[in-house]
């Protein structure tokens, strides 16, 4: 029987040791905080817990234009109120409760644990403790943690990481967000959906620089109309609390006042002091252990998958990582990972889903296809609801009609572009979904009109 050791208990680790054990595997894995890891505990849903309930805040907040009334408004101010204390231990709740969940699913399958610290004292021996665990492979899915500045250093309570938000009682006043990708626009976006006056601090002309520059420019606009101050092409250069707030010193010469301000500035792998280097396992100059498309480190024997390889930083592709590197050290046949096929979702209000080919491949000639952007604002459910912001992008081969890839922002927009990822992964023509049924009326009869406009009559 093959023994698998996996160190780190998260979507990359726990997901590899299904994989592993169905495969007749003898699995251990070793974690740390609790199986989840990170992304149970304290990244993806602790974060999306936050975030749904300031998308119902905002829902009600918006809701006298449509014949609701909520509360008494009273100084300009909404009628909705946010008990943060009340949400928090919810989030908390939660996310013990999900990984608990997960715990006792890996366990009943006969994977065991080890509550603890893994080192790789050989490619077949991890170390926990004075405990030698002997392997015939082992997979490293040690994670990532937020990266930190030298002069903003979190103190856990003024400055914070996101992984620290959940210990706050009450509301920030008055917000600093520094840095404006994914995680600092869908923060900024929830704490003001909640209730906190926000600043956006970005390095970029734009917030979230790598997403389709039409969904960033539509989300900025929604973060404008309600509120939001954003500082662009700036950066933070120190942040200092004076104890009844925060001072952000930016590199520009100017400074912001605010009550908190969360940190959110990247991300550094878990690789250190684990014995990779020692073994052989090359790490790129930021600390990310490199992996072929089956996972494989350079040290024979030894697979990595998850945030600490700097591939994508998911939950899906972690997973996927994870089981690809079960399939592929146990003999099964395998797919290398193929991220052209991975679909994203950034949670602000409304959500941003991506998948495939960008517009920019397109722009800059990378790929041969053609593109449209259907508004939502002219979907009919979309009107019932209220829901003015967003569009359906989808582009296709130019001469084939092959689905490539596509862009949704609008409420929901995580579920809906499954649906083009389908499309993408099955190589699907656009006359293919152009023909498929959708129900009248629903978001997703934008996806097969977006389609429906991209069908090309057929030559005389």
């Amino acid at each position: 029987m093959t023994k698998v050791v996996i160190i780190g208990g998260g979507p990359g680790g726990y997901e590899a040791a299904l994989v592993a054990v169905q495969l007749g595997a003898d699995v251990t894995v070793v974690d740390r905080d609790g199986i989840g890891g990170a992304c149970v505990l304290t990244d993806c849903v602790p974060s999306k817990t936050l975030i749904a309930t300031s998308v119902r805040t905002t829902y009600a907040k918006d809701a006298t234009r449509l014949g609701i009334n909520i509360g008494d408004e009273a100084g300009g101010k909404s009628g909705v109120e946010v008990d943060l204390n009340t949400v928090n231990t919810r989030v908390k709740r939660l996310a013990r409760a999900q990984s608990e969940d997960t715990a006792a699913r890996v366990a009943k399958e006969g994977v065991k644990i080890i509550r603890g610290e893994g080192r790789l004292v050989d490619p077949r021996i991890v170390a926990v403790g004075e405990q030698r665990v002997h392997a015939d492979v082992v997979l490293v899915a040690t994670g990532a943690h937020p990266r930190e500045l030298p002069t903003a250093r979190p103190d856990g309570e003024r400055i914070l990481t996101w992984r620290q938000l959940y210990d706050l009682e009450k509301l920030p006043e008055k917000l600093i967000v520094v840095g404006s990708g994914v995680t600092g626009a869908e923060f900024a976006n929830a704490y003001q959906g909640l209730g906190s006056s926000v600043t956006l601090v970005s390095s970029r002309d734009r917030v979230m620089p790598t997403q389709d520059a039409d969904a960033a420019e539509v989300l900025e606009g929604v973060f404008a109309r309600r509120g939001m101050s954003v500082l662009g092409n700036t950066r933070a250069e120190s942040v200092t609390n004076t104890g009844s707030g925060v001072v952000v010193t930016l590199t520009d010469g100017r400074t912001v006042e605010g009550s908190h301000c969360l940190m959110t500035v990247g991300m550094i792998p878990n690789t250190g002091n684990i014995g990779l280097e020692e073994i052989g396992v090359r790490l790129d100059s930021g600390g990310f252990v490199q992996v072929d498309r089956v996972s494989r480190t350079s040290t024979p024997g030894v697979y990595a998958a998850g945030d600490c390889t700097g591939v994508n930083m998911l939950a899906s592709v972690a997973a996927m990582q994870g089981r690809i590197a079960m399939w592929h050290a146990l003999g099964e046949a395998v797919s290398p990972l193929k991220l052209s096929t991975v679909a994203s979702t950034v949670f602000t209000h409304p959500e941003l889903a991506a998948v495939g080919a960008s517009e920019q491949d397109v722009r800059s000639g990378k790929v041969d296809a053609r593109i449209v952007n259907l508004p939502l604002d002219t979907n009919p459910r979309a009107k019932m609801t209220d829901s003015k912001d967003g569009f359906v992008k989808l582009i296709c081969r130019r001469h084939t009609g092959i689905v490539l890839g596509g862009v949704i922002v609008g409420p929901r927009a995580s579920e809906l572009i499954l649906g083009v990822s389908v499309a993408v992964q099955q190589r699907l023509t656009v006359d293919e979904i152009a023909h498929t049924f959708a129900v009248y009326p629903s978001l997703s009869g934008s996806v097969t009109e977006a389609a429906r406009s991209l069908m090309q009559a057929s030559p005389e």
